[in-house]
Formats: C-alpha cells, structure tokens, sequence
C-alpha cells in the first residue's frame, strides 16, 4: 500500500513539475531584476536627507549646519548638526586666553511638531515645536568619564556630552515653482536648556531665565 501511495506521489509530482517551470518562465527575466533594483533602491533612498538645516546659538556653537529627516505625516524629524565655537577670551584671564581655541561640536537632535496652521496656500504656522537633543564637544580637554587625576565623585557629571531640551514655533514658506531648488524655507526659533543649567537652577534659585535658557533661530530648506 505504501508503494502505491508513493508511485501515485511520484507521478504527481512529474506531471506537475512542467507547469512550474512554465510559469517561473512566464516572468521575464527584466521584470524581475528591475523588481530586485525596485527594492534595492527604495531601501537606500531612506537614507536620503529631506532637508538642509542652519541654525544659530543654541548652546551647540555660534553656527550650526546640517541634514535631517522628517516622517510619520512629518510630525518627526531627525537633524545631524556640526556646528563651531569661536575662540572668544572675553572675560578670561591671560593664561586661559592662550589656551583657548576653536572647538567643534556634533549634535543628534530629535524634533516633534504636533501639528500645522495654514495660513495660506503657501505658508504655513507650527505653533509648537519641541524634543530633545544631544550635543557633544569634539575636543580633548571635555571628556565624559572624570579623568584620575580627580578624586571620585569630584565632577558628577560629564563635560562633553549634553542632554538639551527645547521649545519653540516655526513659519514654513512653501514654493510652487518647480525650477527652485527648495520646496520650501522654514524660519524657526527654538528656547532651550541643558541638563547641567536646569540643575544649576534648581540648586540656586537666584538665578535668572536669561542665566538657564538659551535663544537660538535657524532656517531649514526642505529639499525632498
């Protein structure tokens, strides 16, 4: 019975083999390489950047420039920034003037815009823009774990890393012309701190908003 059950198999399996490899043959070759460079494109295009940023002050450098990524009905955006602090002796002392130099920094920021305002068909008002950011400082002297020449427990927090929050609005200028580069121009502000001043404020409540808080402006050039 066993045999018989496995001749009738064996005799399926031939009489239906032809008709699946004229069916794979039915799909032309070029269909399925430009499905496979379809995917294999689409994947890479994620990687794109949506937009071109520049931003100034915001405790990441006089000048900030960078790409990023908006998704999710573009209430998410993703910035990468690299920005520079100018050498400034103002307010130092001789031996700390000639130590000072230019410095640059690397901030990852993420941005959350809970919605828009059309206030016309080519302009367009985000009343609130939040998130958070971090920035680091690209130089040797800052560090994140407190070098040994210090006792445990001197410095508790790191000088090259900070954890930044922000607040702020923004105005989007949208272009119908398909010959510009930009689809559109967004001006924007953003009042943030970091974590370091908002515990400074906390511990010394004679301190001032102008003392913990950092006023920062930037233009973002939608390009995708």
């Amino acid at each position: 019975m066993k045999s018989l059950n496995s001749k009738i198999l064996l005799l399926l399996i031939l009489l239906l083999f032809p008709f699946c490899i004229k069916a794979q043959d039915s799909i032309p070759a070029s269909t399925l390489y430009e499905r496979h460079i379809e995917r294999y494109t689409s994947m890479w295009e994620h990687l794109i950047p949506r937009y071109s940023k520049i931003q100034y002050a915001g405790s990441i450098g006089m000048f900030s420039f960078g790409v990023g990524w908006d998704y999710y009905r573009h209430h998410w955006e993703t910035d990468i920034l690299f920005g520079f602090v100018p050498k400034s002796t103002y307010n130092l002392s001789e031996v700390s003037a000639k130590k000072r130099h230019v410095m640059a920094t690397f901030t990852l920021k993420q941005n959350y815009i809970p919605w828009r305002v059309p206030l016309h068909k080519n302009i367009d008002f985000e009343p609130l823009t939040s998130g958070l950011y971090l920035s680091t400082l690209l130089d040797r002297q800052f560090w994140v774990h407190s070098p040994s020449k210090y006792p445990d427990g001197y410095y508790f927090f790191p000088t090259r890393i900070r954890t930044h929050v922000f607040l702020g609005e923004r105005v989007t200028f949208k272009f119908n012309n398909p010959g510009r580069w930009h689809k559109s121009v967004t001006l924007f502000y953003e009042l943030s701190s970091c974590d370091l001043y908002l515990m400074n404020k906390f511990g010394n409540k004679y301190l001032k908003p102008k003392d913990y808080l950092s006023l920062s402006f930037g233009l973002k050039f939608q390009i995708l």
